[in-house]
C-alpha cells in the first residue's frame, strides 16, 4: 500500500513560466521519480506557485494554501514532496517556520534531493530555531509591558481598566431609574420593592430575571454614600 503525497511546485521568476519552459516539468519529474522509488503515490495535479518569491512565508502562497487545504480534507494524505527544499523556501527563516507550521499540522515535508534535510538536526538549524524563540519571547514581552503601560495610564485617567464593568458602567439608564425609584429619606423604598418597580418597567438581568436585592444595593450605595 503506497503512501499518498501531494506535490508542490514553485518558481520565483515570470520568466520561466509558461509551457515552454522546463522549470515546473523538471521539478515534477524529479518529485515523480523519487516517489516511485520511495512507495509514494502522488496524487492530484501538483499544486504550484508560479511566479512567487522564495522568500515569501509559505501562507502567503496561494498554490501552497490550496495545498493544505486539500490535505485537511483527505486524512489519508500527510506528505507534501518538493524537488529541493529551496524550492519551498531559499529564505532559511521562511523554510524553518515554515517546515516548523507543516510540523504543527502533523504534515511531513521531503525534498526529494534530499529526503532527511528536515529531520537532520544540524547546527544552523538549531541555532536559527534558538534565534526565533529568542524574537518571539522578545515581541512578546514588549507587547505585555506595552498593555501594562496602557492599563496604568487607563487607570490614571479614569480610575479603573480592568475587571467586570459596574452596573453604572454597563446599564447607565437601570441605575438612574433605580435611585430615582429608591426616592430619599423615611420614604424609601426597600431594596426588593425597587427591584420588582424596574422589572415592571422592562429593566431586568442579561437572563431577563428580577435583579436580586444586592444587585441593587450595588447599584445605589455608592451614589449614597
Amino acid at each position: 500500500m503506497k503512501t499518498k503525497a501531494v506535490a508542490y511546485l514553485r518558481t520565483s521568476s515570470a520568466a520561466n513560466v509558461g509551457e515552454d519552459k522546463d522549470s515546473h516539468k523538471r521539478q515534477l519529474a524529479a518529485i515523480e521519480t523519487y516517489a516511485k522509488r520511495a512507495g509514494y503515490e502522488v496524487v492530484l495535479p501538483p499544486f504550484y506557485d508560479a511566479a512567487v518569491s522564495g522568500a515569501d512565508h509559505v501562507t502567503a502562497r496561494a498554490g501552497f494554501n490550496n495545498a493544505l487545504a486539500f490535505i485537511a480534507g483527505h486524512p489519508d494524505v500527510r506528505t507534501i514532496l518538493v524537488e529541493t527544499a529551496s524550492r519551498f523556501a531559499r529564505d532559511l527563516v521562511v523554510q524553518l517556520t515554515g517546515h516548523s507550521l507543516l510540523k504543527s499540522l502533523g504534515i511531513g515535508l521531503i525534498p526529494v534531493d534530499a529526503p532527511d534535510h528536515f529531520t537532520d538536526e544540524t547546527p544552523t538549524a538549531i541555532m536559527v530555531q534558538q534565534i526565533l524563540g529568542a524574537v518571539n519571547q522578545f515581541h512578546k514581552s514588549i507587547t505585555v509591558a506595552n498593555l501594562r503601560v496602557a492599563r496604568e495610564r487607563k487607570r490614571a485617567a479614569q480610575g479603573k481598566c480592568e475587571g467586570r464593568k459596574s452596573h453604572a458602567e454597563a446599564r447607565p439608564e437601570t441605575v438612574a431609574l433605580a435611585k430615582q425609584l429608591r426616592g430619599k429619606g423615611r420614604k424609601r423604598a426597600t431594596y426588593r420593592v425597587v427591584a420588582q418597580l424596574l422589572a415592571e418597567q422592562g429593566h431586568t438581568t442579561v437572563n431577563g430575571n428580577t435583579y436580586g436585592p444586592s444587585a441593587i444595593r450595588s447599584m445605589l450605595v455608592p451614589r449614597e454614600l
